[in-house]
Protein backbone atom coordinates (compact mmCIF):
# COMPACT_ATOMS: atom_id res chain seq x y z
CA UNK A 1 0.00 0.00 0.00
CA UNK A 2 2.86 2.18 0.03
CA UNK A 3 2.13 3.90 -3.81
CA UNK A 4 -1.16 5.03 -2.21
CA UNK A 5 -1.53 8.10 0.28
CA UNK A 6 -3.35 8.39 3.25
CA UNK A 7 -5.44 10.71 1.12
CA UNK A 8 -6.35 8.13 -1.68
CA UNK A 9 -6.37 5.21 0.99
CA UNK A 10 -9.38 7.38 2.19
CA UNK A 11 -11.05 8.14 -0.48
CA UNK A 12 -11.24 4.55 -1.79
CA UNK A 13 -12.17 3.40 1.79
CA UNK A 14 -15.17 5.95 1.71
CA UNK A 15 -16.22 4.25 -2.15
CA UNK A 16 -15.92 1.30 -0.91
CA UNK A 17 -18.37 2.18 2.52
CA UNK A 18 -20.78 3.51 0.34
CA UNK A 19 -20.75 0.74 -2.19
CA UNK A 20 -21.27 -1.41 0.24
CA UNK A 21 -24.54 0.18 1.92
CA UNK A 22 -25.96 0.62 -1.87
CA UNK A 23 -25.23 -2.67 -2.00
CA UNK A 24 -27.04 -4.38 1.42
CA UNK A 25 -29.74 -1.94 0.17
CA UNK A 26 -30.13 -3.83 -3.21
CA UNK A 27 -29.73 -6.65 -1.66
CA UNK A 28 -32.37 -6.73 1.29
CA UNK A 29 -34.65 -5.33 -1.83
CA UNK A 30 -34.66 -8.16 -4.14
CA UNK A 31 -33.44 -11.10 -1.68
CA UNK A 32 -32.95 -11.98 2.05
CA UNK A 33 -30.10 -13.70 3.60
CA UNK A 34 -29.82 -16.89 5.36
CA UNK A 35 -27.05 -17.90 6.94
CA UNK A 36 -24.24 -16.11 5.45
CA UNK A 37 -25.60 -15.61 1.88
CA UNK A 38 -28.48 -13.94 -0.03
CA UNK A 39 -30.97 -15.52 -1.91
CA UNK A 40 -33.17 -14.27 -4.49
CA UNK A 41 -36.75 -14.24 -3.52
CA UNK A 42 -40.49 -13.04 -5.23
CA UNK A 43 -41.05 -9.79 -2.93
CA UNK A 44 -44.65 -8.63 -2.79
CA UNK A 45 -46.15 -12.33 -2.77
CA UNK A 46 -44.93 -13.40 0.32
CA UNK A 47 -48.48 -14.21 2.61
CA UNK A 48 -50.62 -13.90 -0.37
CA UNK A 49 -52.87 -16.23 -1.77
CA UNK A 50 -51.80 -15.70 -5.24
CA UNK A 51 -54.51 -15.94 -8.13
CA UNK A 52 -52.97 -18.04 -10.97
CA UNK A 53 -51.48 -14.53 -13.28
CA UNK A 54 -50.28 -13.82 -10.04
CA UNK A 55 -48.52 -16.85 -9.86
CA UNK A 56 -46.87 -16.49 -13.08
CA UNK A 57 -45.63 -13.32 -11.91
CA UNK A 58 -44.35 -14.31 -8.52
CA UNK A 59 -42.11 -17.22 -10.57
CA UNK A 60 -40.94 -13.99 -13.63
CA UNK A 61 -39.94 -12.52 -10.70
CA UNK A 62 -38.02 -14.80 -8.59
CA UNK A 63 -36.25 -15.84 -11.62
CA UNK A 64 -34.69 -12.42 -12.11
CA UNK A 65 -34.29 -11.64 -8.46
CA UNK A 66 -32.27 -14.71 -7.96
CA UNK A 67 -29.88 -13.49 -10.73
CA UNK A 68 -29.74 -10.43 -9.95
CA UNK A 69 -29.29 -11.35 -6.35
CA UNK A 70 -26.45 -13.79 -7.20
CA UNK A 71 -24.94 -10.40 -9.11
CA UNK A 72 -25.08 -8.32 -6.12
CA UNK A 73 -23.54 -10.97 -3.86
CA UNK A 74 -20.52 -11.48 -5.20
CA UNK A 75 -20.03 -8.01 -6.20
CA UNK A 76 -20.43 -7.63 -2.03
CA UNK A 77 -17.77 -10.03 -1.18
CA UNK A 78 -15.88 -8.28 -3.83
CA UNK A 79 -15.95 -5.25 -1.63
CA UNK A 80 -15.79 -6.64 1.77
CA UNK A 81 -12.23 -8.29 0.90
CA UNK A 82 -11.05 -5.02 -0.42
CA UNK A 83 -11.94 -3.93 2.55
CA UNK A 84 -10.42 -6.71 4.35
CA UNK A 85 -7.39 -6.20 2.71
CA UNK A 86 -7.54 -2.79 3.27
CA UNK A 87 -7.37 -3.54 7.40
CA UNK A 88 -4.44 -6.18 6.51
CA UNK A 89 -2.50 -3.71 5.11
CA UNK A 90 -2.10 -5.61 1.50
CA UNK A 91 -4.65 -2.90 -0.29
CA UNK A 92 -3.87 -2.21 -3.85
CA UNK A 93 -1.42 -5.16 -4.61
CA UNK A 94 -2.18 -7.94 -6.77
CA UNK A 95 -1.52 -11.34 -5.96
CA UNK A 96 1.79 -11.15 -6.76
CA UNK A 97 2.80 -8.14 -4.79
CA UNK A 98 2.60 -6.24 -7.72
CA UNK A 99 1.14 -2.24 -7.40
CA UNK A 100 -2.56 -1.88 -9.19
CA UNK A 101 -2.44 1.80 -10.43
CA UNK A 102 -4.35 4.11 -8.37
CA UNK A 103 -6.47 5.08 -11.06
CA UNK A 104 -7.84 1.65 -11.93
CA UNK A 105 -8.53 1.47 -8.04
CA UNK A 106 -10.32 4.69 -8.69
CA UNK A 107 -12.24 3.03 -11.39
CA UNK A 108 -13.01 0.05 -9.01
CA UNK A 109 -12.03 0.46 -6.06
CA UNK A 110 -12.35 -3.81 -5.22
CA UNK A 111 -9.89 -4.34 -8.30
CA UNK A 112 -7.61 -6.79 -7.54
CA UNK A 113 -5.67 -7.14 -11.02
CA UNK A 114 -4.20 -4.53 -13.24
CA UNK A 115 -5.02 -3.83 -16.75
Amino acid sequence: MTHLTPAELDELRAALHGEKALLEEELAEHGRKVGGDWVGTAKGFEGNEPADEDEADKMEELGTNVALVEELEKRYKEIVAALQRMDEGKYGLTASGEAIDVERLKANPAATTNI
